[in-house]
């Protein structure tokens, strides 16, 4: 059934079980709006069951003519079939409701969420002229993504040569960090540490040099709140606009568009952001004055880093006490800290496999930064402190280009 009102026909030969064919089928299909659909369709069915019977039909016969379920057709081909029994619905509530997809209210006039992808069924880019500056782990999926979600992109790269993929993709190239801020409405950067965003900024040939009055410049990277507060102050000066938006995720994240921007700064700019965010994210915060995105985004990372070391720390302790690391791993991933993250970085631990999803480097940084924020407001951060000195350890044995899962070498040598 097609939004039009239209039929069309799935051989019998065609149909598929569900469960075993799901991976094959999102592979196939690929696109992050698809991903959205199977995982909005799944959460529904999920809370449906033993409520009612639902159907195939119930979800993609209501409200079609409003797109909340994107490429409804594409969903009703692959999500085939044996987890549904086709009858009619018992609720005429539109989708919007049952499958949870439209953001609420989060009561705060400083929070608010992007409106998700999944939604609008798909992305309206936005006219304005796009640049980016850096093309690292996450700048490198997040400008895959604003370019094939139709953004016109120009890209710049301290190492000329990244590039070139982004070019043959589509992009245009920029030859310094001033000549696409001159050429875009709006310039994104996603640098490693604070003396890079700075250098991006201030350096020869750098963005301020070419900034005017209404160019907008977004800052992704994680660091500190005061280099923040200065380079919105450089900017602003010029007459530019500012807003800071660094992303919550990895590498594989921001492959595939879902990373969590928390932003702050210039709330117009945000709103001129809405379409790229959409592209690279699942959802992005905004949350008041300069400064505050990065304060929350060290926290989070604060958080994220020292329970990466912990586990590592549980992961040797079982071994070392003649325990099997798998059956920790198994019965870790059974309980109330189960995820993803923890399965699939104890996984890459147990297989010696450290290529980096968030370079361990980076995440030292964040719990150094985080640390010295905990000092500047007077507040004990003792356990992103012994956290630290376990990643200072780990780069210490040149892990530093590793994952950051490569802490685990710390307790074993």
């Amino acid at each position: 059934l097609f939004e039009n009102g239209s039929v069309a026909w799935i051989k019998v030969e065609q149909l598929k079980p569900y469960h075993p064919h799901k991976e094959e089928m999102i592979k196939i299909n690929k696109g992050k709006r698809f991903q959205q659909a199977v995982d909005a369709v799944e959460e529904y069915l999920k809370k449906a069951k033993g409520k009612e019977q639902v159907s195939l039909f119930d979800i993609g016969c209501h409200r079609l003519s409003e797109r909340l379920v994107p490429e409804p057709a594409e969903v009703f081909q692959s999500l085939m079939i044996d987890a549904f029994v086709l009858q009619p619905a018992s609720s005429m509530e539109p989708i919007s409701k049952r499958l949870k997809i439209i953001e609420e209210d989060t009561g705060s006039t400083s929070i608010q969420a992007a409106d998700s992808t999944a939604v609008n069924g798909s992305i309206t880019p936005t006219d304005k002229r796009i640049g980016f500056l850096g093309l690292g782990l996450m700048g490198s999926g997040i400008v895959s993504n604003l370019l094939k979600m139709g953004h016109v992109v120009t890209v710049w790269n301290r190492t000329a040569e990244k590039c070139d993929l982004f070019i043959q993709e589509g992009a245009r190239l920029g030859r310094t960090p001033a000549e696409v801020v001159s050429m875009c409405d709006i310039t994104f950067s996603c640098v490693s540490d604070p003396k890079a965003a700075r250098d991006l900024v201030l350096g020869p040939s750098g963005v301020l040099q070419g900034i005017r009055p209404g160019k907008c410049y977004v800052e992704m990277s994680t660091v500190d709140p005061e280099t923040i507060t200065e380079l919105s102050q450089v900017i602003t000066s010029r007459g530019g606009r500012f807003l800071e938006a660094p992303v919550s995720g990895s590498q594989q994240l921001s492959n595939d568009g879902m990373l969590v921007i928390v932003a702050a700064g210039d709330r117009s700019v945000y709103e001129d952001c809405s379409s790229c965010f959409q592209a690279m994210g699942k959802t992005s915060f905004f949350l008041g004055e300069a400064g505050n995105a990065a304060r929350m985004m060290l926290i989070l990372n604060m958080v994220q880093g020292s329970f990466m070391a912990t586990i590592a720390e549980g992961l040797t302790l079982a071994q070392a006490t003649g325990q099997s690391q798998q059956t920790f791993l198994d019965i870790l991933c059974q309980g109330q800290m189960a995820s993803t993250f923890v399965d699939q970085k104890c996984q890459n631990i147990l297989q010696g496999n450290f290529k980096p999803d968030y370079y361990l480097k980076h995440i030292q940084k964040d719990l150094r930064l985080a640390i010295s924020m905990g000092d500047s407001a007077n507040h004990p951060t003792p356990m992103a402190a012994a956290a630290n000195e376990v990643y200072k350890r780990a780069k210490a044995l040149d892990q530093s280009d590793n994952d950051m899962s490569a802490v685990y070498r710390a307790y074993i040598h």
